[in-house]
């Protein structure tokens, strides 16, 4: 039998060598990372890569073929009770009831955690408040813009002031404008209640947002670190060639410079010091071989094609899980 050493009781959140399998498939190989309390820790990954299926086993919505995961040094598969108090989740779908208003699809999701009358009524106007949904109180939820939807489905999770927010694509549907504010709220309730939260993303943007990341790609965890951290570890500028026979034309990159690029998609990919300096060079040796060329500081898009050498939409089977 394994024996997992003793999950880490000052963590919000920690996995041990979590597996999980769909039959013959692996969705989870091996999975261990650690969530400090107050943290925002974002998962970055395609479509496919593992995000949804290790999100359900931390809402104890699916137990894992192998490993653990604690949810305040609580057990997601024996104490799936008291992991459940810390908790609330947003899920990708919304939960509202559309022909519901706001108030009431709040209150009745207080009433699911033994909330009544004074405390509940409080707790209802204090979140609408603070997510700018006062005035909206009485409106039926299939009225309202698809970023009032995502507020209120957020405000109806904070109702039984969990500890630890589980966030699965919350900018589903949500303009850039919106993410940006949605980010800012999290930020506001971690500074105010000590709220941790942990979200699933493909949005470069929104994972830019999190204190720090995990790269999930075809269910391994690949790496983690701030986003700074990571971009840091790619290194010089970001060239981006392409080329009409791109595949001739690394080999020939390689005689010329001494360099290895990466052929993602049509195009060859490759870091290099003064990039501008090199893309002279290039052009200079190759006019006919190449048809556009671009330069610049690396992304988190870049980190995942040197971890992965993929692109991050680059459309990985299907976890097949919902």
């Amino acid at each position: 039998m394994t024996r997992y050493a003793p999950l880490d009781a000052v963590s919000a959140l920690e996995t041990d060598d979590l597996h999980h399998r769909y039959g013959e498939r692996v969705a989870l190989a091996g999975v261990s990372f650690a969530v400090g309390r107050g943290e925002i820790f974002g998962l970055l990954g395609p479509n496919g890569g593992g995000k949804t299926t290790l999100f359900r086993i931390l809402a104890t919505l699916l137990r894992p073929s192998a490993g653990r995961a604690a949810v305040f040094a609580h057990d997601v598969v024996r104490e799936p009770d008291a992991v459940r108090r810390h908790l609330g989740v947003v899920f990708q779908h919304p939960g509202l009831d559309g022909k519901l208003t706001v108030g009431e699809n709040l209150r009745h999701h207080g009433h699911l955690f033994g909330l009544r009358g004074a405390e509940l009524a409080a707790r209802v106007g204090t979140f609408l408040e603070r997510l700018g949904l006062a005035e909206r109180l009485s409106d039926r939820v299939d009225r309202l813009s698809g970023g009032l939807r995502r507020r209120a489905e957020l405000a109806k999770t904070l109702i039984p002031e969990p500890d630890l927010l589980l966030l699965d694509e919350p900018s589903t549907g949500l303009d850039p404008g919106s993410r940006c504010q949605f980010t800012a709220l999290l930020r506001e309730l971690r500074t105010r209640h000590g709220l941790t939260a942990v979200l699933t993303t493909h949005l470069l943007d929104e994972a830019e947002a999190c204190d720090r990341l995990g790269i999930l790609h075809a269910g391994r965890l690949v790496t983690v670190g701030s986003p700074d951290e990571l971009k840091a570890r790619v290194g010089g500028d970001v060239v981006v060639i392409r080329a009409a026979r791109p595949e001739i034309l690394r080999d020939k990159l390689e005689e010329r410079f001494g360099c290895v690029a990466t052929l993602v998609g049509d195009s060859l990919r490759l870091e290099r010091a003064r990039g501008h300096e090199f893309v002279r060079d290039l052009v200079e040796a190759f006019p006919a071989e190449v048809r556009s060329v671009s330069v610049g500081r690396p992304t988190l898009e870049d980190v995942f094609i040197q971890l992965t050498g993929h692109r991050l939409w680059g459309g990985l089977p299907a976890e097949g899980e919902a």
